[in-house]
């Protein structure tokens, strides 16, 4: 190799996007991570690499896709309170080698409508980005099905976390997007926000209104949407035929939410979920 070319190939490599996601046991199978990496790599023109936190086998996995073992996250007095692996697990200083780089965060449970381009160039600093909640009032939680960071730069919400565990819990318990938005609004001051028209929800945007929903078939996102978001119930496979389920599904349901969770099958979200 001549040293022009070396020179290229290691301009080439610091300019790769960098999409991280996690799977924590076998709730999201091989298929589903393989789905994400389609997604993401059939919708932007920009070097690629892909990301996989998983302590699991995969052998269908594909080859692609890097894996990497789960972050490690003290938990001793948390059990029970895993939904902080995930959060406090990325704020690892030095996740998958990738220290003082910008990584993309995505849940698997989204469905990429439109090309990540403009989402991907979009930080102009070592800011954290992230969702504004649809749920929420105000500026103060994002959304944490898509989130962008220079790794590193979290590394004091982990030694937070673990050194504070029964305090944070006795205040967000669960709650661990609120968790994290504080903590980023006490480093940086306030929160960044993604342009609102690139994230929908499912949920929020798609499903009709609720005495019509099961009969109109819910809608598609605007144009301008990169990412369908699934949190919560109805999940991505559910929405595509119509059913709503929830773990308390197996037991004796309200007539209300009889009601309200009867929608049409939402078939043409199989044409982006592949």
């Amino acid at each position: 190799m001549t040293q022009a070319t070396a020179n290229i190939d290691s301009s080439a490599s610091q300019e790769d996007i960098h999409v991280i996601c996690i799977q924590w046991g076998t709730a999201y199978p091989a298929e589903d991570i393989n789905r994400l990496y389609s997604m993401v790599a059939r919708n932007t023109t920009l070097p690629l690499k892909f990301h996989l936190f998983s302590n699991e086998s995969l052998p269908a996995l594909n080859p692609e896709i890097l894996q990497h073992p789960e972050p490690g996250v003290e938990l001793p007095q948390a059990k029970g309170n895993l939904n902080y692996r995930k959060t406090v697990g990325l704020c690892t200083p030095d996740i998958a080698g990738l220290q003082g780089k910008r990584v993309f965060f995505f849940d698997l449970d989204v469905v990429i409508t439109n090309n990540l381009d403009a989402l991907f160039t979009y930080p102009q600093d070592d800011q954290f980005y992230i969702i504004n909640d649809w749920n929420t009032k105000g500026d103060h939680v994002g959304q944490a099905t898509c989130y962008s960071f220079i790794v590193g730069s979290l590394s004091y919400i982990k030694e937070d976390f673990e050194s504070n565990q029964q305090a944070v819990i006795a205040r967000y318990g669960t709650a661990t997007q609120q968790y994290l938005s504080a903590k980023v609004i006490e480093r940086f001051g306030a929160m960044q926000f993604w342009p609102d028209a690139w994230f929908r929800s499912f949920k929020y945007h798609c499903l009709a209104p609720l005495f019509v929903r099961r009969f109109v078939t819910p809608k598609k996102p605007p144009e301008e949407t990169m990412v369908l978001a699934f949190h919560g119930n109805p999940n991505i496979q559910d929405a595509i035929v119509g059913v709503w389920q929830s773990p308390g599904s197996a037991k004796q349901e309200s007539a209300w939410k009889r009601f309200y969770k009867k929608f049409r099958a939402a078939e043409w979200i199989a044409d982006y979920w592949k």
